[in-house]
């Protein structure tokens, strides 16, 4: 029995197809089959029902599936640990980002790019997606690492966070507006914007879900107008007077590139904060383990 032999079997229970797990395995379909062949010869029992439309488990093939891939975690585990003593990072890291998140401060593409330099074998796959998949997908371990926007306090059940931005939020909207006849007004309590149309990120992000909630404890249900997924579209979409946009607090230049007038948001105050997350048992490589020290050490707090 080798480690190939085990490879292809569950690269084919995966596919249910044996066409498709030579492609993924980069191989010639004869040669997947042969293989797997061999190995029910050797163990004296079909592992695969071939008969169907798409290749399924046998009874025997159920019980050895769990053996097969625990051989080959064990001999990942072996190798990972000895590039750890020979210094050298090898694997995939799957990083999430909540749209809006990459801004100047939270510089990921340099940290991304010096880890790259350090560690040339590791492949980074990136994703984006809302907060509530991500954090999902993290517990699933289908992320290593994400960045999400937070609405609680406290984060989710079984998941660690560094927060690395953390800005109040404002209500945007274009000159004329009746919420700021009175030009030296600053702020506006979140009950002001009760029947006005608004313009937010879609569900499933932090930011909309602070201000959801936030509406639901002052008695009302927010009247969104206009979803976007990354804030400067609903800045815009505030200067064209569609609505007022609930944002994260913009520099003073880039409200007046937008030509907007924005003001904080009490009773209460809410905040837009993003966290880098990760699973609170431990990351699944040595890769991910380093990228996420690299991540925490280079983004600010």
């Amino acid at each position: 029995m080798e480690l190939r032999q085990l490879r292809y079997f569950v690269a084919v229970v995966e596919e249910a197809n044996f066409t498709r797990a030579a492609a993924r395995l980069h191989l010639a379909q004869p040669g997947v089959s042969s293989q797997i062949r061999l190995l029910e010869r050797e163990l004296g029992q079909p592992l695969l029902d071939r008969s169907g439309h798409s290749v399924t488990l046998t009874e025997v093939g159920e019980a050895v599936l769990p053996y097969a891939r625990a051989a080959l975690a064990a001999a990942e585990g072996a190798r990972q640990t000895v590039e750890e003593f020979t210094g050298l990072l090898r694997g995939q890291v799957t990083i999430g980002f909540v749209s809006g998140a990459v801004t100047p401060e939270f510089d990921v593409a340099s940290a991304l790019a010096d880890f790259h330099d350090d560690h040339p074998q590791v492949e980074i796959a990136l994703t984006e997606d809302t907060s509530e998949r991500m954090l999902d997908a993290l517990r699933r371990g289908e992320l290593d690492i994400a960045a999400v926007g937070l609405t609680d306090e406290e984060g989710p059940p079984g998941i660690s966070l560094q927060v690395v931005i953390d800005e109040p939020l404002v209500a945007a909207m274009a000159p004329g507006d009746p919420l700021i006849a009175d030009a030296s007004r600053t702020e506006i309590p979140l009950a002001a914007l009760r029947d006005r149309p608004l313009i937010s990120l879609p569900r499933g992000t932090g930011l909309r879900g602070v201000l959801d909630r936030a509406c639901a404890e002052a008695g009302f249900r927010p009247r969104i107008a206009f979803e976007a997924a990354a804030p400067p579209v609903l800045a815009q979409l505030a200067a064209r007077g569609l609505g007022v946009a609930i944002v994260p607090a913009l520099p003073t230049e880039a409200g007046s590139a937008f030509g907007l007038r924005t003001l904080r948001i009490t009773e209460p105050r809410l905040r837009g904060r993003v966290a880098l997350a990760w699973r609170t048992a431990g990351l699944s490589s040595p890769a991910a383990k380093a990228l996420l020290g690299r991540l925490r050490t280079a983004l600010p707090r």
